[in-house]
Protein backbone atom coordinates (compact mmCIF):
# COMPACT_ATOMS: atom_id res chain seq x y z
CA UNK A 1 0.00 0.00 0.00
CA UNK A 2 2.83 2.47 0.52
CA UNK A 3 4.59 1.72 -2.49
CA UNK A 4 1.05 2.16 -4.12
CA UNK A 5 0.65 5.90 -2.34
CA UNK A 6 3.78 6.71 -3.45
CA UNK A 7 3.64 6.04 -6.88
CA UNK A 8 -0.02 8.04 -6.97
CA UNK A 9 1.60 10.95 -5.26
CA UNK A 10 4.14 11.22 -7.90
CA UNK A 11 1.90 10.56 -11.10
CA UNK A 12 -1.18 12.64 -9.25
CA UNK A 13 0.60 15.40 -6.99
CA UNK A 14 4.17 15.20 -8.28
CA UNK A 15 5.81 13.51 -5.16
CA UNK A 16 3.77 15.35 -2.63
CA UNK A 17 0.49 15.15 -0.74
CA UNK A 18 -2.60 16.11 -2.75
CA UNK A 19 -3.25 19.54 0.01
CA UNK A 20 -0.05 20.93 -0.89
CA UNK A 21 -0.35 20.39 -4.64
CA UNK A 22 -3.78 22.52 -4.58
CA UNK A 23 -1.86 24.91 -2.63
CA UNK A 24 1.21 25.55 -4.90
CA UNK A 25 -0.45 24.72 -8.29
CA UNK A 26 -1.77 27.96 -9.13
CA UNK A 27 1.80 29.60 -8.49
CA UNK A 28 3.19 26.99 -10.42
CA UNK A 29 0.88 27.60 -13.64
CA UNK A 30 1.45 31.20 -13.43
CA UNK A 31 5.33 30.71 -13.56
CA UNK A 32 5.20 28.56 -16.16
CA UNK A 33 2.68 31.06 -18.05
CA UNK A 34 5.71 33.46 -19.70
CA UNK A 35 7.26 30.21 -21.17
CA UNK A 36 4.51 28.91 -22.64
CA UNK A 37 3.55 32.03 -24.34
CA UNK A 38 7.61 32.38 -25.58
CA UNK A 39 6.81 28.73 -27.40
CA UNK A 40 3.86 30.04 -28.94
CA UNK A 41 5.66 32.85 -30.48
CA UNK A 42 8.57 30.81 -31.71
CA UNK A 43 6.16 28.38 -33.53
CA UNK A 44 4.45 31.08 -35.12
CA UNK A 45 7.53 32.51 -36.60
CA UNK A 46 8.86 28.65 -36.89
CA UNK A 47 5.74 27.61 -39.27
CA UNK A 48 5.41 31.26 -40.69
CA UNK A 49 9.01 30.06 -41.85
CA UNK A 50 8.09 26.91 -43.16
CA UNK A 51 4.76 27.84 -44.92
CA UNK A 52 6.75 30.46 -46.91
CA UNK A 53 9.61 28.07 -47.71
CA UNK A 54 6.85 25.49 -48.98
CA UNK A 55 5.79 28.04 -52.07
CA UNK A 56 9.61 27.60 -53.25
CA UNK A 57 10.55 24.47 -52.24
CA UNK A 58 9.54 20.94 -53.58
CA UNK A 59 10.71 19.03 -50.75
CA UNK A 60 8.61 21.20 -48.16
CA UNK A 61 5.78 21.16 -50.73
CA UNK A 62 3.60 18.44 -49.57
CA UNK A 63 3.70 19.61 -46.11
CA UNK A 64 2.28 22.92 -47.38
CA UNK A 65 -1.17 22.07 -46.02
CA UNK A 66 -0.58 21.22 -42.22
CA UNK A 67 1.80 24.39 -42.58
CA UNK A 68 -0.82 26.91 -43.04
CA UNK A 69 -3.22 25.58 -40.65
CA UNK A 70 -0.21 24.98 -37.74
CA UNK A 71 0.72 29.02 -38.94
CA UNK A 72 -3.23 29.65 -38.30
CA UNK A 73 -3.26 27.51 -35.28
CA UNK A 74 -0.35 29.23 -33.77
CA UNK A 75 -1.09 32.71 -34.16
CA UNK A 76 -4.67 32.21 -32.72
CA UNK A 77 -2.90 30.40 -29.70
CA UNK A 78 -0.37 33.16 -29.28
CA UNK A 79 -3.13 35.60 -29.34
CA UNK A 80 -4.87 33.64 -26.71
CA UNK A 81 -1.91 34.05 -24.04
CA UNK A 82 -1.59 37.66 -24.53
CA UNK A 83 -5.43 37.78 -23.46
CA UNK A 84 -6.14 34.68 -21.24
CA UNK A 85 -5.61 34.91 -17.43
CA UNK A 86 -2.53 32.99 -15.97
CA UNK A 87 -4.06 30.23 -14.43
CA UNK A 88 -6.79 29.47 -16.70
CA UNK A 89 -7.45 26.07 -17.32
CA UNK A 90 -8.33 27.14 -21.35
CA UNK A 91 -4.16 27.84 -21.43
CA UNK A 92 -2.80 24.36 -19.94
CA UNK A 93 -5.02 22.74 -22.22
CA UNK A 94 -3.89 24.80 -25.31
CA UNK A 95 -0.06 24.13 -24.48
CA UNK A 96 -1.07 20.15 -24.80
CA UNK A 97 -2.42 20.66 -28.17
CA UNK A 98 0.65 22.72 -29.02
CA UNK A 99 2.54 19.99 -27.97
CA UNK A 100 0.52 17.17 -29.96
CA UNK A 101 1.11 19.81 -33.10
CA UNK A 102 4.56 19.63 -33.01
CA UNK A 103 4.27 15.95 -32.13
CA UNK A 104 2.57 15.50 -35.58
CA UNK A 105 4.83 18.03 -37.26
CA UNK A 106 7.69 15.68 -36.11
CA UNK A 107 5.85 12.67 -37.57
CA UNK A 108 5.67 14.73 -40.70
CA UNK A 109 9.03 15.27 -40.98
CA UNK A 110 9.73 11.74 -40.40
CA UNK A 111 7.84 10.84 -43.63
CA UNK A 112 9.73 12.85 -45.64
CA UNK A 113 12.78 10.90 -45.25
CA UNK A 114 11.27 7.23 -44.49
CA UNK A 115 14.95 5.66 -45.12
CA UNK A 116 16.16 7.73 -42.19
CA UNK A 117 15.83 6.75 -38.28
CA UNK A 118 13.69 9.04 -36.26
CA UNK A 119 15.84 11.46 -34.41
CA UNK A 120 12.90 14.68 -34.27
CA UNK A 121 10.19 12.99 -32.80
CA UNK A 122 12.53 11.04 -30.16
CA UNK A 123 14.22 14.58 -29.68
CA UNK A 124 10.61 15.74 -28.33
CA UNK A 125 9.92 13.04 -26.12
CA UNK A 126 12.74 14.66 -24.28
CA UNK A 127 12.08 17.96 -24.35
CA UNK A 128 8.16 18.07 -24.59
CA UNK A 129 8.13 16.77 -20.63
CA UNK A 130 9.93 20.17 -19.63
CA UNK A 131 7.26 22.80 -20.79
CA UNK A 132 5.00 21.48 -18.62
CA UNK A 133 4.69 21.64 -15.24
CA UNK A 134 1.48 19.80 -13.92
CA UNK A 135 0.13 16.34 -12.39
CA UNK A 136 2.93 13.64 -15.02
CA UNK A 137 -0.24 11.09 -15.23
CA UNK A 138 -1.31 14.03 -18.21
CA UNK A 139 1.77 14.38 -19.47
CA UNK A 140 2.54 10.37 -19.42
CA UNK A 141 -0.94 9.98 -21.57
CA UNK A 142 0.01 12.96 -23.86
CA UNK A 143 3.72 10.77 -24.88
CA UNK A 144 2.18 7.37 -24.59
CA UNK A 145 -0.70 8.34 -26.99
CA UNK A 146 1.71 10.10 -29.23
CA UNK A 147 4.28 7.47 -29.56
CA UNK A 148 1.42 5.37 -30.42
CA UNK A 149 0.38 7.22 -33.18
CA UNK A 150 4.24 7.30 -33.82
CA UNK A 151 4.22 4.04 -34.36
CA UNK A 152 1.39 3.43 -36.22
CA UNK A 153 1.66 6.03 -38.82
CA UNK A 154 4.97 5.15 -39.82
CA UNK A 155 4.36 1.18 -39.72
CA UNK A 156 3.05 1.77 -43.08
CA UNK A 157 5.64 4.53 -44.15
CA UNK A 158 8.91 3.44 -43.12
CA UNK A 159 10.84 0.24 -44.03
CA UNK A 160 10.57 -2.36 -41.32
CA UNK A 161 14.13 -2.24 -40.54
CA UNK A 162 13.85 1.26 -39.64
CA UNK A 163 10.33 0.74 -38.13
CA UNK A 164 11.77 -1.79 -35.38
CA UNK A 165 14.63 0.26 -34.53
CA UNK A 166 12.81 3.49 -34.13
CA UNK A 167 9.66 0.97 -32.01
CA UNK A 168 12.57 0.49 -29.46
CA UNK A 169 14.07 4.16 -29.75
CA UNK A 170 10.27 5.66 -29.23
CA UNK A 171 9.65 2.78 -26.08
CA UNK A 172 12.46 3.64 -24.21
CA UNK A 173 12.45 7.37 -25.25
CA UNK A 174 9.01 7.68 -23.90
CA UNK A 175 9.68 5.87 -20.58
CA UNK A 176 12.82 8.35 -20.02
CA UNK A 177 10.03 11.16 -21.14
CA UNK A 178 7.64 10.37 -18.20
CA UNK A 179 10.39 10.01 -15.88
CA UNK A 180 11.99 13.38 -16.51
CA UNK A 181 8.56 14.90 -16.52
CA UNK A 182 8.17 13.22 -13.13
CA UNK A 183 11.32 14.38 -12.04
CA UNK A 184 11.39 17.81 -13.39
CA UNK A 185 8.08 18.55 -11.98
CA UNK A 186 8.57 17.04 -8.52
CA UNK A 187 11.62 19.14 -8.38
CA UNK A 188 10.22 22.67 -9.09
CA UNK A 189 6.75 21.88 -7.35
CA UNK A 190 8.72 21.18 -4.29
CA UNK A 191 10.56 24.38 -4.89
CA UNK A 192 7.32 26.19 -4.94
CA UNK A 193 5.99 24.56 -1.46
CA UNK A 194 9.33 25.80 0.20
CA UNK A 195 8.74 29.31 -1.01
CA UNK A 196 5.08 29.22 0.20
CA UNK A 197 6.36 27.86 3.64
CA UNK A 198 8.74 30.84 3.80
CA UNK A 199 6.57 33.28 2.69
CA UNK A 200 4.10 32.15 5.21
CA UNK A 201 6.34 32.03 7.71
CA UNK A 202 7.87 35.81 6.49
CA UNK A 203 3.77 37.10 6.41
CA UNK A 204 2.61 35.19 9.76
CA UNK A 205 2.39 36.85 13.35
CA UNK A 206 3.31 33.92 15.60
CA UNK A 207 1.41 34.66 18.52
CA UNK A 208 -2.09 34.70 16.77
CA UNK A 209 -1.06 33.12 13.43
CA UNK A 210 -2.81 36.14 11.62
CA UNK A 211 -0.96 37.81 9.01
CA UNK A 212 1.24 40.60 10.56
CA UNK A 213 1.56 43.96 9.40
CA UNK A 214 3.65 43.92 6.42
CA UNK A 215 1.59 41.26 5.26
CA UNK A 216 -1.33 43.44 5.93
CA UNK A 217 0.07 46.81 4.41
CA UNK A 218 0.82 44.62 1.43
CA UNK A 219 -2.66 42.84 0.71
CA UNK A 220 -4.86 46.37 1.40
CA UNK A 221 -2.29 48.21 -0.76
CA UNK A 222 -2.42 45.42 -3.30
CA UNK A 223 -6.51 45.88 -3.10
CA UNK A 224 -6.42 49.84 -3.26
CA UNK A 225 -4.87 49.69 -6.93
CA UNK A 226 -7.01 47.72 -7.75
CA UNK A 227 -8.82 49.85 -9.71
CA UNK A 228 -12.33 47.56 -9.95
CA UNK A 229 -11.99 47.44 -6.56
CA UNK A 230 -13.72 50.74 -5.08
CA UNK A 231 -15.67 49.71 -2.08
CA UNK A 232 -14.50 48.62 1.33
CA UNK A 233 -14.57 48.32 5.44
CA UNK A 234 -11.58 48.84 7.03
CA UNK A 235 -12.27 47.78 11.25
CA UNK A 236 -9.12 49.13 13.37
CA UNK A 237 -9.02 47.41 17.02
CA UNK A 238 -7.63 47.32 19.80
CA UNK A 239 -7.76 45.62 23.53
CA UNK A 240 -9.11 48.51 25.98
CA UNK A 241 -6.72 48.80 29.29
CA UNK A 242 -4.24 46.21 27.51
CA UNK A 243 -0.99 47.57 29.49
CA UNK A 244 -3.06 47.74 32.84
CA UNK A 245 -3.65 43.79 32.27
CA UNK A 246 -0.05 43.71 31.30
CA UNK A 247 0.90 45.00 34.34
CA UNK A 248 -1.57 43.88 36.49
CA UNK A 249 -1.80 39.80 35.47
CA UNK A 250 1.38 39.53 34.08
CA UNK A 251 2.62 39.68 30.02
CA UNK A 252 1.66 35.82 29.99
CA UNK A 253 -1.95 36.37 30.54
CA UNK A 254 -1.75 39.74 27.98
CA UNK A 255 -0.31 36.95 25.65
CA UNK A 256 -3.17 34.90 26.34
CA UNK A 257 -5.99 37.77 25.85
CA UNK A 258 -4.52 38.74 22.46
CA UNK A 259 -3.47 35.24 20.75
CA UNK A 260 -7.56 35.12 22.12
CA UNK A 261 -8.89 37.44 20.37
CA UNK A 262 -6.84 36.45 17.25
CA UNK A 263 -8.76 33.28 17.61
CA UNK A 264 -11.75 34.77 16.86
CA UNK A 265 -11.04 36.76 13.97
CA UNK A 266 -9.50 33.80 12.30
CA UNK A 267 -12.80 31.91 12.96
CA UNK A 268 -15.33 34.66 11.94
CA UNK A 269 -13.24 35.79 8.73
CA UNK A 270 -12.86 33.26 6.75
CA UNK A 271 -14.09 34.14 3.06
CA UNK A 272 -11.12 36.32 1.94
CA UNK A 273 -11.37 39.11 4.19
CA UNK A 274 -7.45 40.36 5.00
CA UNK A 275 -6.82 39.87 8.93
CA UNK A 276 -4.03 40.15 10.54
CA UNK A 277 -2.43 41.92 13.82
CA UNK A 278 -0.80 45.28 13.57
CA UNK A 279 0.93 45.06 16.48
CA UNK A 280 0.76 45.03 20.48
CA UNK A 281 -2.97 44.42 21.01
CA UNK A 282 -4.17 46.04 17.66
CA UNK A 283 -5.66 43.91 15.22
CA UNK A 284 -7.16 44.90 11.22
CA UNK A 285 -9.56 43.65 9.58
CA UNK A 286 -10.32 44.67 5.70
CA UNK A 287 -13.85 43.52 4.58
CA UNK A 288 -13.28 43.61 0.20
CA UNK A 289 -16.09 44.86 -2.15
CA UNK A 290 -18.83 46.43 0.34
CA UNK A 291 -19.51 49.51 1.59
CA UNK A 292 -22.35 48.19 4.01
CA UNK A 293 -22.86 50.19 7.30
CA UNK A 294 -24.86 48.08 8.80
CA UNK A 295 -22.94 45.02 7.96
CA UNK A 296 -19.92 46.89 9.47
CA UNK A 297 -21.87 47.37 12.24
CA UNK A 298 -23.25 44.44 13.37
CA UNK A 299 -19.79 42.44 12.75
CA UNK A 300 -18.22 44.93 15.00
CA UNK A 301 -20.52 44.14 17.53
CA UNK A 302 -19.92 40.55 17.21
CA UNK A 303 -16.31 41.14 17.76
CA UNK A 304 -17.06 42.84 20.64
CA UNK A 305 -19.60 40.50 22.22
CA UNK A 306 -17.14 37.26 21.29
CA UNK A 307 -14.18 39.56 23.13
CA UNK A 308 -16.01 40.11 25.90
CA UNK A 309 -16.34 36.05 26.38
CA UNK A 310 -12.28 35.46 26.65
CA UNK A 311 -11.49 33.94 29.80
CA UNK A 312 -7.94 34.98 30.47
CA UNK A 313 -8.12 37.21 33.23
CA UNK A 314 -7.06 35.78 36.97
CA UNK A 315 -9.96 38.32 38.22
CA UNK A 316 -13.24 36.84 37.26
CA UNK A 317 -15.21 39.84 37.75
CA UNK A 318 -13.12 41.89 34.62
CA UNK A 319 -14.31 41.42 31.69
CA UNK A 320 -11.97 41.83 28.31
CA UNK A 321 -12.74 44.69 26.07
CA UNK A 322 -11.82 45.54 22.80
CA UNK A 323 -13.02 49.28 20.86
CA UNK A 324 -13.21 49.29 16.97
CA UNK A 325 -12.94 52.26 14.74
CA UNK A 326 -14.53 51.37 11.07
CA UNK A 327 -13.61 53.60 7.96
CA UNK A 328 -15.95 52.72 4.79
CA UNK A 329 -13.69 53.03 1.83
CA UNK A 330 -15.46 54.31 -1.37
CA UNK A 331 -12.41 54.42 -3.79
CA UNK A 332 -11.26 58.14 -1.98
CA UNK A 333 -8.17 57.09 -0.31
CA UNK A 334 -5.30 56.27 -2.66
CA UNK A 335 -3.03 53.88 -0.42
CA UNK A 336 -3.34 51.95 3.41
CA UNK A 337 -1.76 54.70 5.71
CA UNK A 338 -4.96 57.09 4.22
CA UNK A 339 -7.74 54.83 5.57
CA UNK A 340 -5.28 53.44 8.55
CA UNK A 341 -5.41 57.03 9.94
CA UNK A 342 -9.40 57.12 9.73
CA UNK A 343 -10.07 54.06 11.73
CA UNK A 344 -7.23 54.99 14.04
CA UNK A 345 -9.02 58.31 14.78
CA UNK A 346 -12.46 56.59 15.14
CA UNK A 347 -10.91 53.69 16.78
CA UNK A 348 -9.84 56.38 19.78
CA UNK A 349 -13.61 57.92 19.49
CA UNK A 350 -14.89 54.74 19.87
CA UNK A 351 -13.19 54.64 23.55
CA UNK A 352 -15.04 57.48 24.71
CA UNK A 353 -18.39 55.27 24.23
CA UNK A 354 -18.42 52.38 26.65
CA UNK A 355 -21.71 51.79 25.76
CA UNK A 356 -21.36 50.69 21.81
CA UNK A 357 -17.22 50.48 22.11
CA UNK A 358 -17.47 50.82 18.59
CA UNK A 359 -17.72 54.09 15.95
CA UNK A 360 -17.17 55.24 12.58
CA UNK A 361 -15.16 57.95 10.83
CA UNK A 362 -17.25 60.90 9.79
Amino acid sequence: MRALRIIRNYFFYSGIEKEEYEAVKKDAYISNYAVWRILHCVMVAAFCFLYISSLFSDLLESNRFFYMLALIYSIFACSLFFILKKDSLIAQLIIYLSISLLFIFACLITQNKPEIPATTFIALLLIAPMFMIDKPFFMTFELISASCLFLVWMYYVKPYEIWEMDMVNVIIFTVVGVILNIIANSIRIKEFVLTRKINIQKDTDELTGLKNKGALTREINAFLDNESAYEGIMMLMDVDQFKSINDTYGHDVGDIVVASLGSILKNKFDKGEITGRFGGDEFIVFIKDTDDREYARKTAESIIASASQINALPDTGKKVSVSIGIAIYKGYENNYSEIFKKADIAMYRSKADPENRYCFYE
